[in-house]
């Protein structure tokens, strides 16, 4: 797995988004077997930042339990990295 601490570039959220969930949320968050979560979505409006580091680490519906794979700094790196991709989210 990915190491636990920031790159010096700031992309360690999305190559730990690439190597966990663009199997299911492909490369650019629009969604496959998972829903879509990036910036023509909805997601950025449903959710608050906690509630996705919830659903990271317990994976409700078919969605796997991070929690039990990644730490803390890996599941904010992730949240840090959606919530980057979803800024220019105008709907």
């Amino acid at each position: 797995m990915a190491a636990c601490s920031e790159s010096p570039d700031g992309k360690f959220g999305e190559r730990l988004f690439g190597i966990t969930c663009s199997g299911c949320h492909l490369d650019d968050l629009s969604g496959g077997f998972g829903p879509g979560i990036g910036p023509r979505s909805n997601a950025h409006l449903n959710l608050t930042d906690e509630q996705i580091r919830g659903v990271i680490s317990v994976g409700p519906g078919a969605m796997p339990p991070f929690g039990t794979v990644l730490d803390e700094r890996q599941i904010d790196s992730l949240v840090l990295y959606l919530r980057s991709v979803q800024v220019g989210s105008g709907s």
